[in-house]
């Protein structure tokens, strides 16, 4: 927040903060590297683990996730280009709500051998409520 907003930042941090991403096939059917979400219920804060981003001129922060068998994947089979995914992939509120959306592409082991590659498309977003 600080790095993009600067002397705003310190305000809009005394509010809730989310990150919502937007992604979508740019073709399809989307048979490789489909993206899978998982349910947020069902990660336990130690699933979490805590990884640089490094960039040329700052450093970020992500988290990875730990295997859990607990753990309940999503995805949407053969996803067109009409069709798009909405994450909340952070939420700042401590009330019980969702907080993290793991997510991730992955391998699907009944996609044809001769699939062409993803193409796919995201939009990142920041949103701010008042506090």
């Amino acid at each position: 927040m600080r790095d993009f907003f600067g002397d705003e930042a310190e305000a809009l941090l005394q509010g809730r903060v989310q990150v919502i991403n937007l992604w979508r096939p740019i073709r399809g059917p989307l048979r490789d590297a489909p993206l899978a979400v998982c349910d947020a219920t069902s990660v336990a804060a130690g699933d979490l683990v805590p990884s640089d981003l490094v960039y040329r001129e700052r450093v970020g922060e992500t988290y990875g996730v730990t295997f859990n068998p607990s753990h309940r994947w999503f995805y949407v089979p053969e996803m067109q280009p009409d069709e798009a995914l909405l994450l909340k992939c952070y939420d700042s509120a401590t009330d019980g709500r969702a907080r993290f959306a793991p997510h991730t592409a992955f391998d699907d082991p009944t996609a044809p051998a001769n699939v062409l590659p993803r193409e796919s498309i995201e939009v990142r977003t920041l949103v701010f409520h008042a506090a």
